[in-house]
C-alpha cells in the first residue's frame, strides 16, 4: 500500500484549499526556476528514465513522446503543449478531482512540461459539464499570472510561456487527440487522418504534443524526487504512482492514489470497504473505463492493477476507471447501455463507426430482452470486428470492445434469455432489472 508520504496528490479530497498559497504550502510551485534550468533534454531524459506512462488511457511512454517535438521551432511555427482535460469516458473521474482541488499541480506541471519541449504555451482543454472546474482553473491560471509564473520570464527563467484554459462543449469525440485540436481552432471536432501526426502539424498546423491532465501534473514532483523515486513503485514497464477511481458496487466509492500493479483485491479492500455484499458477491469488472472489455469475477481478483496485468486478462488500465459490478446487475442492460452512449457520441464521420454503433445498439437490446436468434450473437461478433480497428480514431474500437467482452463471458446468459423467450419464461435476472 503507497505511503502517505509517497502520494503526489496529496489534496485529492480538497480537504485544503486550491489556492496559490495553499498549494505553495504543499510543495508546488517551489523553485520551479530550478528545474527549468536543468534544460529541456535532461528533464525529458529524466521522464524518460522514471518509467512514466501516458495517463490517459493509451500508456505510451511520456518522456518518449515529447522527444519527437522538433528541437529547433521555426519563429513561424511555434511548438505547443495541449493538455487533454475533456474527460468524458464514463467512469472516468479523477482529471476532475486534480482540477478541482490541485490545479497548481497541473498549471506547474505544464510550464514545466511545455519548457521541456520547448513550447510556446499550453492550451488546456477542459469538459464543458465541467463547470465549477473551469472556474477554479481559471482563477488558478490568473493567480500565478499575477505573481510572475507564467507570462514573460516565467518564475524568473528567462523563458516566456503562456497557459490558455479552453471550455469545450460537452463532446465525448473531443477526447480524442485531433478532434480536441480541430475543436480549439473552432472547426467541428471531428478526429483527423494520420499522418500527419500531431508533433509534426498539429494546433494551427505547428507542432504539438497532447498529454492528459495526470501526465502533466506529475511532472514537477517526478523531477523533485527524482525519477529513480518514481520508479520504484510497480512492475517493470508499469512504473509510478497512478489515481484510481473505483465506483459501482463497492462500500465505499472513490478516487485514491496507489502505486501502480496493486492487486485488484488489495485496492478494493484497503480503500474501498470490499464488495458489496462481500467477494462471492461479485459478478465482473470494467478496470479501466467503459471502453476495456469486462473481466468476470474469478479472473480479475488477483490480477495486478497495470498496463500487462489486464491486458493479461483482456482487457486494459485505459483511464483506470474501475467500474464494479455485483450479481443484481443486469450486464446485458449495462452493456446495452455503454452502447447506446457510444451510438449517441460517435461523430459519424466513419461509416463503420456510423452505421455500427447504431445497429449494435439495436441488436444488443433485442438481446437484453431476448427478442433474437442465437445466430444473432455471432452476427454482433462479426460486426464488431469490421468496426474494431476499421475507423479512423479509436471510438470504433471503444464502441465494440465492451461487447466483445460481453459476449466472450457471458454467452450463456445471452442465450438463456433467447431460449426463455421462446419458452415464455422469464428470466429472474431481468425480471429484477424491470
Amino acid at each position: 500500500m503507497l505511503a502517505d508520504k509517497d502520494r503526489i496528490f496529496t489534496n485529492v479530497y480538497g480537504f485544503q484549499p486550491w489556492n496559490l498559497d495553499a498549494a505553495v504550502m504543499r510543495g508546488d510551485w517551489d523553485n520551479t526556476k530550478a528545474l527549468l534550468q536543468l534544460g529541456p533534454d535532461t528533464i525529458i531524459d529524466r521522464i524518460k528514465a522514471s518509467g512514466l506512462r501516458g495517463r490517459g488511457g493509451a500508456g505510451f511512454p511520456t518522456g518518449t513522446k515529447w522527444s519527437f517535438m522538433p528541437k529547433a521551432p521555426k519563429p513561424d511555427r511555434p511548438n505547443f503543449l495541449v493538455i487533454n482535460a475533456d474527460e468524458s469516458e464514463p467512469g472516468s473521474c479523477k482529471d476532475r478531482e486534480i482540477i478541482r482541488h490541485d490545479p497548481h499541480k497541473l498549471i506547474e506541471g505544464a510550464l514545466v512540461a511545455g519548457f521541456a519541449m520547448r513550447a510556446r504555451a499550453a492550451y488546456i482543454y477542459i469538459r464543458g459539464e465541467y463547470i465549477r472546474e473551469a472556474e477554479t482553473l481559471f482563477a488558478a491560471i490568473a493567480e500565478a499570472y499575477a505573481k510572475g509564473l507564467l507570462g514573460k520570464n516565467a518564475c524568473g527563467s528567462g523563458y516566456d510561456f503562456d497557459v490558455f484554459a479552453h471550455r469545450g462543449a460537452g463532446a465525448y469525440i473531443c477526447g480524442e487527440e485531433t478532434a480536441m485540436l480541430e475543436s480549439l481552432e473552432g472547426k467541428k471536432g471531428q478526429p483527423r487522418l494520420k499522418p500527419p501526426f500531431p508533433a509534426g502539424a498539429g494546433l494551427y498546423g505547428c507542432p504539438t504534443t497532447v498529454n492528459n491532465v495526470e501526465s502533466i501534473a506529475v511532472v514537477p514532483t517526478i523531477l523533485r524526487r527524482s525519477p529513480e523515486w518514481f520508479a520504484s513503485f510497480g512492475a517493470e514497464n508499469n512504473r509510478g504512482t497512478k489515481l484510481f477511481q473505483i465506483s459501482g458496487h463497492v462500500n465505499k466509492p472513490c478516487v485514491v492514489e496507489e502505486a501502480m500493479s496493486i492487486p485488484f483485491r488489495e485496492l478494493i479492500e484497503k480503500h474501498c470497504g470490499g464488495i458489496r455484499g462481500g467477494w462471492d458477491n461479485l459478478l465482473c469488472v470494467i478496470p479501466g473505463g467503459s471502453s476495456v472489455p469486462l473481466v468476470k469475477a474469478e479472473h480479475i481478483i488477483d490480477a495486478p492493477m497495470d498496463f500487462d496485468g489486464l491486458k493479461a486478462v483482456g482487457s486494459g488500465l485505459g483511464t483506470a476507471a474501475v467500474i464494479v459490478m455485483d450479481k443484481s446487475t443486469d450486464v446485458v442492460r449495462a452493456i446495452s447501455r455503454l452502447s447506446y452512449f457510444y451510438k449517441h457520441e460517435s461523430c459519424g464521420q466513419c461509416t463503420p463507426c456510423r452505421e455500427g454503433t447504431g445497429w449494435m445498439w439495436r441488436v444488443m437490446e433485442r438481446l437484453r430482452t431476448g427478442d433474437a436468434d442465437l445466430s444473432e450473437i455471432d452476427t454482433l461478433q462479426q460486426v464488431t470486428k469490421q468496426v474494431e480497428g476499421h475507423t479512423i480514431c479509436a471510438l470504433g474500437d471503444a464502441a465494440a470492445w465492451p461487447i466483445q467482452g460481453l459476449i466472450k463471458n457471458f454467452r450463456p446468459e445471452l442465450e438463456r434469455r433467447i431460449n426463455e423467450k421462446r419458452g415464455g419464461g422469464v428470466h429472474p435476472m431481468r425480471e429484477a432489472a424491470e
